[in-house]
C-alpha cells in the first residue's frame, strides 16, 4: 500500500515541509527505525485507545512503552487498547500496524508524550511498512495545536 493519502493531504493542506524516507519492509516501529538508520526516540508512533467517550491517540517515541494507567490518570478517562477492527475502520488507508501518529488528520483526539519535544526533528509512520515521513518537531507539534501533553511513557 502506498502512504496514506489522508496523511499526505493533511500535511499538504497545512503547508508543512516533509520528506519521504523509504526503508525495507518492517513489522514494527522499532524495526522501521533500525531499517531507516535513525534513533528510535526520533520515530513517533501512534497507539489508538478507546473508551465509552470515543477514541484517543497516544503519540510516543518508538523507543518508549505506553504506561496506560499513567495516561488514564492524566486524561481522566478509563481507556483501553482499540481493536484491530476499530483501527482498520478509522485508518482505512493504512496498513495494520503502521498508523500515522497524527490523530487530527483522522478526527481523533490526541495526547502527546512530552519526550518527543526533546527532538529537533521526527519521523512518522506513513501508513505502510516501507515509508516514513520526516519533518521538524516544531511543524509536527503545530499540526496538533489542541493535543494535550504529558508524561505517560517509560523508556523501553
Amino acid at each position: 500500500m502506498a502512504r496514506a493519502m489522508t496523511l499526505e493531504q493533511y500535511l499538504d493542506s497545512h503547508h508543512v515541509p516533509y520528506e519521504v524516507v523509504l526503508h525495507p519492509r518492517t513489522p514494527t516501529s522499532l524495526k522501521a527505525a533500525e531499517a531507516a538508520e535513525i534513533e528510535a526516540g526520533r520515530l513517533a508512533k501512534g497507539v489508538l485507545l478507546e473508551d465509552d467517550r470515543g477514541y484517543m491517540m497516544a503519540v510516543l517515541p518508538a523507543s518508549h512503552h505506553l504506561e496506560l494507567r499513567r495516561l488514564q490518570q492524566a486524561v481522566g478517562r478509563k481507556l483501553k487498547m482499540a481493536t484491530e477492527d476499530e483501527i482498520s475502520h478509522i485508518f482505512k488507508d493504512c496498513d495494520p500496524g503502521a498508523i500515522p501518529p497524527l490523530g487530527p488528520a483522522y478526527g481523533v483526539e490526541t495526547v502527546l508524550d512530552d519526550s518527543l519535544s526533546a527532538q529537533a526533528d521526527l519521523f512518522l509512520e506513513a501508513g505502510d511498512h516501507e515509508r516514513l515521513i520526516h519533518l521538524k518537531t516544531l511543524d509536527f507539534m503545530a499540526l496538533m495545536p489542541d493535543a494535550r501533553h504529558g508524561h505517560f511513557t517509560t523508556p523501553a
